[in-house]
């Protein structure tokens, strides 16, 4: 594991490290009194380096949320399009991390909430739903809740799934999964965006309603 200063800026301090068994590449941002940890699970071969994902992560520092982003796939897999749908083995992985995050010294005692995106989404679901999971929040971003099957019936964490307005597909997959829910639970559309939210102020709306929803659930008093 590196323990290597990659960026330190007033309020927070950015990380380059490895995470978990397989000692997977992070990047973990820890904001001065953090409120709670968000892990990030990229979807479709995506990695940490996901433009999207950086944003979003960079403004939930600001909120005071310590933010991880990691790849959920070693470099010889990555190009495996096998592992990039291989939901099982994704969660895996996310389960697998955020075990590690519960031991380690500067993130062991801050509530853990999982977002993630395509695929990803789906990974997250899945490791939230496995027994002693420490999941305490879930929000997916265009994602495919669908692939975690019957697992979603056994999510306890607070789950929100934001859509976009436009991407049809994708919304009735995502109402499809939001019936199977039993937890506390929320759908947003948001209007005008298609998957990649890349319409003019529809990122800053997943980051809004993200940002309350983990604030709101992993906040040190939810404990």
């Amino acid at each position: 594991m590196s323990g290597l200063v990659v960026q330190n800026i007033t309020q927070r301090t950015t990380k380059e490290i490895r995470v978990g068994p397989l000692g997977l590449e992070a990047f973990l941002s820890i904001p001065v009194d953090a409120r709670g940890l968000v892990v990030f699970a990229h979807g479709s071969g995506s990695s940490r380096f996901s433009p999207r994902n950086q944003f979003v992560a960079a403004e939930l520092q600001k909120a005071g949320l310590a933010t991880l982003l990691f790849d959920l796939l070693l470099s010889a897999e990555a190009d495996d399009r096998r592992r990039v749908f291989d939901i099982p083995l994704l969660a895996e992985r996310v389960a697998d991390v955020a075990s590690w995050l519960g031991q380690y010294a500067e993130t062991e005692d801050l509530n853990i909430g999982y977002w993630g995106s395509s695929t990803g989404a789906a990974a997250a679901l899945v490791a939230a739903a496995q027994r002693g999971s420490p999941a305490r929040a879930i929000v997916s971003r265009g994602g495919r809740p669908d692939l975690a099957g019957l697992y979603l019936e056994r999510v306890t964490a607070p789950t929100l799934l934001l859509v976009g307005g436009q991407d049809h597909e994708v919304i009735k997959l995502n109402k499809k999964a939001y019936a199977q829910l039993k937890c506390l639970k929320s759908m947003k559309l948001i209007p005008g965006a298609t998957h990649l939210f890349a319409e003019p102020g529809c990122l800053e709306q997943v980051v809004q309603l993200t940002t309350d929803w983990f604030c709101t659930y992993l906040d040190a008093g939810q404990n």
